[in-house]
């Protein structure tokens, strides 16, 4: 720092930011960049169902989804290479999971069924993380988060509507379940490394992660075969016309590239249990769109379904105890500490 001090510099010495402070700006941030993850997310289905209404199969825009994002993140995954040596399975499983299992099964749900229930029916993954800390991390669970479950399940019923018969597309049901299990993968690969003195660079892991889950995709969507003339067309967004390359943008962009930034690195900040809380969002963010947009209406039944599904889920994830913890942490447990300075990016 060149120049001259100014006149009585010397008689303000700054204070040093006590770790506490640190740790309350960094879940603020963490908590910020959440949310943005969730708003971006959640505008992903209302762009793309115009465009598989227009005649694109939903494995073809996964597909222009997934690579559109690997090729604006190529550059940093040359920056980042040598996580191809460090960390082979997390990348493998952050693209088979975290991108094409996620994308393939809820754009495919969302062919089949109304937007918001798929999100909602998604959205039972922060009950699911709930399981994946329960049985397979073997960490003790408190019982409002086993109320949580309950209350995420009920909700469910109440939105497919289970007492007239299952009213929707069982497989389309299948599908957005098997997107919040993808989910679940998502939350607690993006956790994967963050306690560690050399965490992998999230950007890094979403850069890999996109190339892999393009590479998967183009194998099973099989891009050669697509409708290209849809894309030069425009799309109905319930009777408006919008420009296909519009929507497709909006996807690239904003719905993947920005969602999935800001999504790990706010997982990075706070933990997977707090990220899946502010990531319910999503589901009601989706619906409302959805709803605006695309002229989507849920019934009663279905809007205090969907209430109680985000509920249950809130209540899950904020009463999961936190990494580390010995014992069952009563609603809403301690945060687990950030990452030491220059850790996370």
């Amino acid at each position: 720092m060149g120049g001259d001090a100014p006149v009585g510099a010397c008689h303000h010495v700054p204070v040093p930011t006590s770790a506490s402070t640190r740790n309350h700006r960094g879940r603020g941030v963490g908590l910020s960049l959440a949310l943005l993850s969730a708003v971006a997310f959640g505008g992903s289905g209302v762009a793309a169902k115009p465009l598989i209404e227009a005649g694109l199969d939903p494995l073809h825009v996964v597909w222009l989804r997934v690579a559109g994002a690997a090729l604006v993140m190529l550059p940093l995954a040359v920056r980042h290479r040598g996580l191809l040596r460090s960390r082979p399975g997390l990348l493998v499983g952050f693209g088979l999971l975290a991108v094409a299992g996620v994308q393939a099964c809820y754009f495919a749900a969302i062919s089949r069924i109304p937007v918001g229930v798929a999100l909602l029916v998604e959205y039972l993954a922060p009950a699911l993380v709930l399981g994946w800390v329960r049985f397979v991390q073997r960490r003790p669970v408190t019982r409002a988060a086993a109320v949580g479950v309950v209350l995420a399940v009920g909700g469910l019923a109440c939105v497919v509507e289970v007492w007239s018969g299952l009213g929707f597309d069982a497989l389309g049901l299948l599908l957005a379940l098997g997107a919040a299990c993808c989910q679940v993968g998502y939350f607690v690969l993006s956790d994967q490394g963050s306690d560690a003195d050399e965490a992998p660079d999230p950007l890094g892991v979403i850069s890999y992660g996109l190339l892999i889950g393009a590479a998967v995709l183009t194998l099973v969507a099989r891009p050669w075969s697509m409708d290209r003339s849809v894309l030069t067309g425009s799309a109905e967004m319930d009777g408006t016309p919008v420009a296909a390359l519009v929507l497709l943008g909006w996807i690239v962009l904003v719905a993947t590239v920005a969602a999935y930034v800001t999504g790990v690195v706010s997982v990075r900040r706070l933990s997977p249990q707090v990220a899946g809380v502010v990531a319910c969002l999503e589901a009601v963010i989706a619906t409302v769109l959805a709803w605006v947009l695309l002229g989507e209406h849920l019934s009663a039944p279905q809007i205090v379904g969907g209430a109680v599904v985000l509920a249950g889920a809130f209540i899950a994830q904020s009463s999961a105890p936190a990494k580390g913890s010995a014992k069952p942490v009563a609603g809403g447990g301690p945060e687990r500490e950030l990452s030491t300075p220059g850790t996370t990016a």
